[in-house]
């Protein structure tokens, strides 16, 4: 099976490609949110001064171990997206393309994806090793007082997915 090279940020119309099961490998610069940043985000937004402008962007459901040395990141690999559920609906309907994570997602979020044009990329749980050695630069963005769950901008190559969930609300959950 072949894999599909994408670059980030996205054409929506590269995504409108996409089929659920589809191998990819992203290159690019993405958010990485975890709960306690997903949270505090949101209470920006609900307070009219969002911390970060998502829009057109691609956010990352992980929270990175410590670097080694000779590390740019320590470990990375997806968090359970679920716990982000919440949040999704309103992100895609403001201008969100895609987010990176692992497990099933609620139909609040399949619907928001067709509605917009999105996608849900899955990455392989256990695999952070791998993951951390596909990222090339870390910028942390806000929130540095939550550790590992700050928000990030990493810049990654060759980054290996799946199509979880694709533009038209296919899932690789349903088959």
């Amino acid at each position: 099976m072949s894999e599909i090279k994408l670059s980030m940020p996205f054409d929506k119309n590269e995504l409108k490609k996409l089929k659920a099961g589809d191998n990819v490998l992203l290159s690019g610069e993405m958010f990485v949110f975890r709960d306690a940043g997903h949270k505090r985000l949101f209470a920006s937004i609900e307070a009219g001064r969002p911390d970060i402008d998502f829009a057109g962007e691609t956010v990352y459901f992980m929270g990175p171990c410590p670097a080694q040395k000779e590390q740019i990141m320590g470990s990375c690999g997806p968090t359970t997206s679920c716990r982000m559920d919440k949040y999704t609906p309103y992100m895609f309907d403001h201008g969100l393309c895609a987010q990176v994570g692992k497990g099933k997602r609620s139909k609040e979020c399949v619907d928001a994806f067709v509605r917009n044009g999105g996608v849900y990329f899955a990455a392989i749980g256990g695999a952070g090793a791998l993951y951390s050695k596909c990222v090339t630069a870390v910028k942390e963005i806000c929130y540095p007082d939550l550790g590992t769950e700050a928000i990030r901008r990493i810049t990654v190559k060759d980054f290996p997915v799946v199509v979880a969930i694709d533009s038209c609300g296919n899932s690789v959950y349903n088959e």
